[in-house]
This record gives C-alpha cells, sequence and structure tokens, in this order.
C-alpha cells in the first residue's frame, strides 16, 4: 500500500512539472511570437530590390548605384543575391547598420530569355523574396525591374505575391522597357504572356503605384523592344492599381540598356 501511494505521489509531481514546463515554454514562445511580430510592424527597412534582364547578372545596376551614392554622406547599401538552378541562394555585398533603403538586386543562373523561362525566374525570385522577408524582417519595399524584369515581377505580383499580402506590402513598382508583348508591334496580335496577365490582373495589389518606363530611340522602339510592347503593360495594370503613370524616354540615354 505505501508503494503504491508513493508511485502515485510520485506520477503525480511528474505531471505537475510538465505542465509547468510546457506551460512555461508556451508563455516563451508566444512571448518571442509577439516580439517577432512587434519588430516586424515596426521595421524601418523599406529595400529597393531589383531585377535585372536577360543574359544581365546580378552586377547589372552596379553603375546606377554608384551615380546614385555619388557624393552621398550616407550612401545606399548594395547587396546582391544570386539563385543557381537548383534554388541555392549566394549573397554578396552587405548592409549598412542604419541603412533604412538599400539596394538588392537579384540575379539568376537561367537568366533567358522566353515565357517559359520568365515563369521559372519568378517562380526562383518567390524563393529569394521569402529568404529576403524572413531575414530582414522589413514590411514594405519598392521594386525595379529593367526588360525582363519587370516581366518577372508581374509574374510574381499575380502569382505569388498574394502569400505575403498581410504581411509586406510593395509601395511602388518601376518598369524600364519592359516588353509586355515581346516583340509584336500591334496589340491585335497578342502573345500568350501580354493574355495571360490580362487574365490575372485582378491578382494585382491595388494598393500599388506602377511607373512604366519607355525608350524612344527612333521612335518606335528604344533600339530592341518596341514602344507598344511596352505601353501594353497599360492593359496589364491601368485600373487594376492605385496609379498607373507611364513615362517615355527619347534622346541619347533612350536605348534599351542605357534606359
Amino acid at each position: 500500500m505505501m508503494k503504491r501511494t508513493v508511485k502515485i505521489w510520485l506520477w503525480s509531481l511528474l505531471a505537475v512539472l510538465l505542465s509547468v514546463g510546457l506551460i512555461i515554454a508556451s508563455l516563451q514562445w508566444s512571448h518571442q511570437n509577439v516580439s517577432e511580430l512587434t519588430r516586424h510592424h515596426n521595421s524601418q527597412l523599406s529595400p529597393v530590390i531589383m531585377i535585372p534582364g536577360s543574359s544581365a547578372t546580378e552586377n547589372r545596376f552596379d553603375g546606377l548605384v554608384s551615380e546614385i551614392n555619388h557624393n552621398r554622406t550616407n550612401p545606399h547599401s548594395l547587396l546582391k543575391v544570386k539563385i543557381t538552378n537548383d534554388d541555392k541562394l549566394h549573397f554578396t555585398g552587405r548592409l549598412r547598420p542604419g541603412d533604412n533603403e538599400p539596394f538588392i538586386v537579384v540575379g539568376f543562373q537561367n537568366n533567358k530569355d522566353g515565357y517559359s523561362n520568365i515563369k521559372q525566374q519568378a517562380r526562383q525570385f518567390n524563393v529569394i523574396f521569402h529568404t529576403l522577408v524572413s531575414r530582414l524582417n522589413f514590411n514594405n519595399f519598392k521594386a525595379i525591374g529593367h526588360s525582363n524584369g519587370g516581366l518577372i515581377y508581374t509574374v510574381f505580383l499575380e502569382n505569388y505575391f498574394d502569400q505575403y499580402s498581410n504581411d509586406v506590402r510593395m509601395t511602388k513598382l518601376m518598369t524600364i522597357g519592359s516588353p509586355f508583348n515581346f516583340n509584336e508591334r500591334s496589340i491585335d496580335n497578342k502573345t500568350q504572356m501580354l493574355s495571360d496577365f490580362i487574365k490575372n490582373r485582378n491578382k494585382l495589389p491595388n494598393n500599388l503605384s506602377v511607373y512604366s518606363v519607355a525608350g524612344t530611340k527612333n521612335y518606335t522602339s528604344d533600339g530592341l523592344v518596341p514602344l507598344v510592347s511596352v505601353a501594353a503593360g497599360r492593359y496589364v495594370f491601368q485600373g487594376a492599381v492605385r496609379h498607373f503613370t507611364t513615362i517615355t524616354v527619347s534622346g541619347s540615354n533612350a536605348q534599351h540598356s542605357d534606359l
């Protein structure tokens, strides 16, 4: 009888200790979770994430960043991320402490042209973006896409971004020389990509401001992308986002790569 009483007492003590341990662990997890949510909500970080066009690398915007940072007392940081075909990420550069608006440039091992590749690059950009949000804990960002980079961003917004929409906001998107209808010179000949963009435009963030930059080196194109193809972006964004603005550049800097 004595042994049974001791055994019952030991099991009761063990149950109490286990319950206390679970309560402490739960409180610690809740405190950590609330702290992370608070830090995310109050984050001052608002990066500018840039995607280059086909055949370009994560070094594509080095000259632009250098020009912007020229003579600045507090230059913007530059972080580069390259993703290989097996979805492995390689980081170079760093974020300067106190820099709330760093530049982040992404690059793809598969940087080839074509709609199938653009869809693959958008999927891989989602891998990159998920990692950046997890590590840097920002709640808003600005986006720049040159050439196919603007197309990658459009696929990303229409197919992947909704999973982040409650936590992260894209405030501005600038597409530069992006061929929304590839090389077609008539809007009557819609490519499959443009048709898909138009079909899924209701998935675009409705609080987004979009700026579409086009070049007119020879009045009909920037030397590579037809002006009408860039202008086709209006059928994707206009009326689906908060603001849609077109900007036309002419002169010596209107060539596709110079834009």
